[in-house]
Order: C-alpha cells, then structure tokens, then sequence
C-alpha cells in the first residue's frame, strides 16, 4: 500500500503533419458517417446493438476500486528529432494527449511539462544512465492512474495504441528517453495537512517540476533508500523549500504486448522516480535547492542519482517555447 508522510511538519513538417491530421480527419468523417448509419439501422430496431453494448458500462462502474489517489503514474520523457520539434508538439497536444493518454478509463489526471535548452543545461550527471546524452528527452508528460485500476487501464491502454497506431495516428519521429508505469509508494508535504494533495498536483498550477531517477545500490537495498528518503532527507529537503510535495513512484515492467517503439523499463528492481512540484521557475532556486541532490544520496551510501531534470510547463494549444529546445 502506498505511504503518505507530511514533511516540514507535481515549420514545414508542421505543414505535413497539418495535411496528414486534414487526411485522417476526413477518413474519420467517412467512419463517422458510417457509424451514424449504423446507429439509425439500430434505432430503428428497437434496443440497438450498441444499446445493449453500453449496458456493460453501468455494471463496470458498479464495482471495483473508484477513489482519487494516484495510485500509479505514467511518467513519459521523449524527445522530437531534429527537424520535427514543431509538428510532433501539434501531434501530442491536439491528439495524443487526449485519445492515447487522458480519455481512457481510469487516467483522471495529466499534465505536460517542457525543457528548454537553457533548463536541459542544468541537468546532471553527465554520465546519467537514464538520458545519454543528459540533455535528451525535452518534453515530460506526467499522468496519474486511480489506485488499484492499474491492469485494467494497461489492457486498454496498449489496445488503443495499437487501433491509433493502425489508423496512422501515431507520431514516429520521436525518441522514448524515459517512459514508464509506475506504482506509488510515498508522498511526502512541505507544509503538512496544509495545500494541495498529491492527487491535485497535475491540476494545480505549480510552475516548474524537477524529476529525479535514483538507483539503489541493489534489490534488496531499495526498500532502506525509500525509506530515508520518505522519513528522513525528503521532510529536510522541503523545509524553505519552493517545492510543495515530492512523490515518490517505483517503476513496474510494460507489458510484453507493448508497442516496439518504447523499450522496456530499466532498474525494475532498483529504481525510484521522485517528482519535485515547484511554486516558482527551477532556474530561480536551482544552486540553493536542487543542485545537491546527487551529492546527498552519494553520502547516505544508499544509492546514485541517475537524473535531476527540471522543467516547466507547457501551454496547451500553443507552441511556446518550441523554438527554445534547440
């Protein structure tokens, strides 16, 4: 089960993407055409199939799990390729971000996150084992999934990338740096019962978020990491802090059926994910509050930090700050 502490007691290839969506917009409007044809066939029937269909929907939602923890994440860092900054952000924002991610069952909450060259900058290690080079990967999208719907949102999840990816809807000149599920295990507040709860991290408007990858020194060493970091550093870390809350996610493997495109999750067995929610820009408070960060796990003698990146967030609907990546 997972844990809660309260510390201190989340132009051109424009053009032929434009031309692609306007293809597949008036392929869709054929489908649609022939759906409403099919419904009116229905209709006119009596109870239509896809009446009887939909039934199954009031028994789903009759029973399992329907609280509002984000009991699992979908934490996803990619980067466009050279060349395709500008359509793979149109591609992401006006689809990708809706039918591949926000409109299945059981993800009730997202929210996308940019790096500038200037914030790609700031990261570290040099040597990271999670972005080579440390610089890669300059959009992050961060999704919370309800506790204890993990499976039944995977089955959905990796059946719709499939129909998206059939019917040409997904974008192929990208790169998955870092792309995972991954389960909750702690989350642990600044100001205590006070402020948003984790489960309003992705609406409320926090303006930067520093990620943090963490390897233990092993297996059996990642349950003593999590637990300095929930107990013991996170609570000091925050105390004047311009972060509000940290959680803290393992990573879970993705399904063998997944699509080729995303490699498999490295450090299963080892790994923690920790996402910083920050009140101000991370260029503002980086050297006094975030610089450290490998330093003071190196010093534990409980593991090494693979990644601290920052970022802030996008602005859906526009492009603002792609010409910035670079």
């Amino acid at each position: 089960m997972a844990d809660e502490r309260e510390g201190g007691n989340e132009q051109g290839q424009g053009n032929e993407y434009r031309q692609g969506q306007g293809q597949g917009q008036g392929q869709g409007r054929g489908q649609g055409q022939e759906q409403e044809q099919g419904r009116g066939q229905g209709s006119g029937h009596g109870c239509g199939g896809g009446r009887a269909q939909g039934a199954g929907y009031a028994e789903l939602a009759a029973v399992g799990p329907y609280g509002v923890r984000p009991g699992h994440a979908l934490i996803t860092m990619v980067e466009p390729h050279p060349g395709h900054e500008y359509a793979y952000n149109r591609w992401y924002e006006d689809d990708h971000y809706y039918a591949g991610a926000l409109a299945m069952p059981w993800m009730f909450a997202g929210r996308r996150w940019v790096a500038t060259k200037e914030l790609q900058e700031l990261r570290y290690p040099e040597d990271s084992a999670v972005a080579q080079p440390v610089g890669a990967g300059c959009y992050l999208s961060t999704y919370w999934v309800t506790e204890g719907r993990y499976d039944e949102h995977m089955k959905w999840t990796v059946a719709i990338n499939r129909r998206l990816n059939r019917d040409g809807r997904v974008y192929g000149d990208r790169t998955h740096v870092f792309t995972a599920f991954q389960d909750h295990e702690a989350t642990v507040y600044r100001d205590g019962a006070a402020g948003p709860r984790d489960f309003h991290a992705l609406d409320h408007p926090y303006e930067g978020l520093v990620l943090q990858v963490v390897d233990a020194e092993g297996p059996e060493g990642r349950a003593e990491l999590l637990e300095w970091l929930r107990s013991r550093h996170l609570p000091e870390r925050l105390k004047g802090s311009p972060a509000g809350l940290v959680t803290v996610f393992r990573p879970t493997p993705l399904p063998g059926d997944r699509m080729t495109y995303v490699k498999q999750v490295e450090g299963v067995e080892t790994r923690l994910t920790l996402l910083w929610f920050l009140q101000e820009d991370p260029r503002a408070c980086w050297d006094a509050h975030f610089a450290g960060l490998g330093s003071a796990v190196a010093q534990a003698g409980l593991g090494r930090v693979e990644l601290v990146a920052p970022f802030i967030p996008t602005v859906p609907g526009t492009d603002l700050y792609v010409d910035r990546l670079r």
